[in-house]
């Protein structure tokens, strides 16, 4: 066995020293330098397409409604007739009115004539002066109950009016309320208007979000079935006080020049950007894991030698990872054929000398 061992002993050393001296080529891989860049975060929220001026029509008076002309959908126009209430009370007031206006202009002209015969007589010495003073304070009170009888006449001719409801703009009727024989009262919806000099998108924003956003933001406005059709607008109202369900805060944005795809009711989406300060971010091919933690691979450029290094994620973007911590401006990071990759190993640089 001491023989064997004597003969091979000088073969299996020159083995070994032919091993360690032959070396795995450096592998080639991509990188890319560090460098710090204005971030924009997007804010993205699902609204819909409402009247920038809407509003919702009524009676004054209560009533029983006769007749509603309002169809949901309909266009209208100023002065357009939408609905009726039954109007033999208000007729009825109307007609006594009148009745009672009559009699105090016969009462008038009655107090005329009498003040008109006592100023003669004054004059020819055939009267008193107190029956003269008696005439004119009659003329008086009768001229004075004519006028409050017109006054009736003119609130009960009002009345008659309230009966009927018009349109006082306008527009496009995007509700409506009772239905023809029910009893409505002052001031109940029958329709809503969205008039036709705007548009707006309304969105249901958190609080945090509003203290974080500009006043004069400006807000990208897309159909959420067709993001081609987009148009321009900026924060027009903040609602005072948050919703008491969802405790969010209703948002409406004024469009500028809106398609006409962006149709009353549509859904939209509203889409910020804010800026969020530098930022470090990374191709996600960079991205890989040592010890269970993200890392990535950092290049010495004198030596081509890597080392991996752990990194803290802020957020991931569509195509990019920003990290929080670990990398600095200047750094290299191995960004393709990191998964092949070892501590300590040697890699040459894609477009570099071999």
């Amino acid at each position: 066995m001491t023989l064997i061992a004597s003969v091979f002993a000088p073969f299996l050393v020159a083995c070994g020293r032919q091993a360690e001296t032959k070396e795995l080529p450096p592998r080639p891989v991509r990188t890319t330098t560090i460098e710090k860049r204005d971030s924009l975060v997007p804010l993205i929220f699902t609204g819909r397409i409402e009247a920038e001026d809407e509003v919702a029509v009524a009676f004054r008076i209560s009533g029983r409604l006769r007749a509603s002309h309002a169809k949901l959908g309909d266009r209208v126009e100023a002065g357009q007739l939408l609905a009726q209430l039954e109007s033999q009370n208000e007729l009825s007031t109307l007609r006594q009115a009148k009745a009672a206006l009559s009699a105090a202009q016969g009462q008038l002209t009655q107090a005329r004539n009498h003040y008109e015969r006592q100023e003669t007589l004054l004059a020819q010495g055939w009267t008193t002066r107190a029956n003269f003073e008696a005439a004119t304070q009659a003329r008086q009170a009768a001229q004075s109950q004519v006028e409050a009888a017109e006054a009736q006449v003119d609130s009960a001719h009002d009345l008659v009016s309230f009966t009927e409801l018009r349109a006082d703009a306008p527009g496009k009727i995007t509700a409506t309320g009772p239905s023809d024989g029910e009893v409505v009262q002052a001031g109940q919806m029958i329709a809503r208007i969205a008039r036709q000099d705007g548009r707006d998108a309304v969105f249901d924003v958190p609080a945090q979000m509003i203290r974080s956003t500009p006043a004069d933001v400006q807000v990208m406005v897309s159909l959420t079935d067709d993001a081609k059709i987009t148009a321009q607008g900026r924060v027009r109202q903040v609602a005072a006080q948050a919703d008491p369900v969802t405790r969010t805060f209703e948002v409406k944005v004024g469009l500028t020049d809106p398609p006409p795809a962006m149709r009353l009711g549509a859904t939209v989406n509203g889409r910020v950007e804010l800026g969020s300060g530098p930022v470090i971010d990374v191709p996600a091919t960079a991205l890989t894991r040592i010890n269970q933690q993200p890392a990535v691979w950092i290049l010495d450029p004198q030596t081509n030698i890597i080392s991996a290094r752990n990194v803290d994620i802020l957020r991931f973007d569509q195509t990019d990872v920003i990290v929080s911590q670990g990398l600095n401006a200047g750094d290299i990071v191995v960004t393709a054929g990191v998964q092949a990759l070892h501590p300590g190993q040697k890699v040459r640089v894609l477009g570099s000398e071999p």
